[in-house]
């Protein structure tokens, strides 16, 4: 945990809690809608295979777990956890006004389980693929949370983190920096006002979490395979993809970065 970001369970979940209402207009009105792209892209890489079921950890408000159901035609459970009790009920509210009345009708179910992402209470080996969307950095013990998404993935899955990170190019980076320290709390604070400052948090929970070949490297180290990094939209978010190995034989590891916007 950084020694400047709180990010303790108790503080992570009052905040998230208390801009439940408004985190899906911040989300899209402070990316500019560029959010539904970064989702697309990961679907498409890491997409559904066969029947097997899906999990989406820190699920905030479902759009990728809507997303992961919606590319298996309703034919792929999707489970979607949260530790944020509001972000849930309102995922529920989502789910049930776009596709409830499609699973009523028989679609594999889109379900949504309170749970840490520290302490996931699955057994082992259970889902083809086990993604994360912009919340990895939110968990208090990074590796603990990366091993638990790890242990609950079936040999030969996926696990798949789509997270913010910082450009590469240094005029880019210069201006993303300004935007997110200056700029963004002020819209933030103003349309979603919370007690926990929600959007000093995130700029600062941003700069201060690896990306690139440094998170890439933490996913090797938690026991993935063929790890890759791609960043998207000049590297304001970048997507890793990691294998499960399919024995605890499997020792072969590669690490690849690609690039694309």
């Amino acid at each position: 945990m950084s020694a400047t970001v709180d990010k303790s369970e108790a503080r992570v979940r009052q905040m998230f809690g208390e801009i439940s209402g408004r985190y899906d207009l911040m989300n899209h009105l402070l990316s500019g809608g560029i959010d539904y792209y970064w989702r697309w892209r990961t679907i498409r890489a890491v997409a559904p295979v066969g029947t097997a079921p899906i999990l989406d950890v820190c699920t905030g408000t479902v759009d990728l777990a809507l997303a992961y159901w919606k590319a298996g035609s309703g034919h792929i459970r999707v489970m979607a956890t949260d530790f944020t009790p509001e972000m849930l009920r309102l995922a529920e509210g989502k789910r049930d006004r776009q596709w409830g009345k499609k699973i009523a009708n028989g679609a594999a179910p889109l379900t949504f389980l309170e749970a840490d992402t520290q302490r996931l209470p699955f057994e082992d080996d259970q889902f083809q693929i086990v993604s994360v969307a912009f919340g990895l950095r939110n968990v208090t013990n990074t590796e603990l949370g990366l091993r638990e998404m790890i242990r609950v993935c079936q040999p030969g899955g996926r696990v798949a983190v789509l997270e913010f990170s910082m450009p590469a190019n240094p005029l880019f980076n210069m201006i993303y920096r300004n935007y997110f320290k200056f700029v963004l709390p002020r819209i933030g604070q103003l349309l979603a006002r919370n007690r926990q400052s929600a959007y000093e948090y995130l700029p600062a929970s941003v700069s201060e979490f690896p990306y690139g070949k440094a998170l890439a490297d933490k996913l090797q180290s938690c026991g993935l395979t063929s790890v890759t990094w791609t960043p998207l939209t000049f590297g304001i978010a970048t997507l890793y993809v990691g294998q499960k190995p399919a024995t605890e034989a499997a020792t072969s590891v590669e690490i690849a970065g690609t690039v694309s916007s």
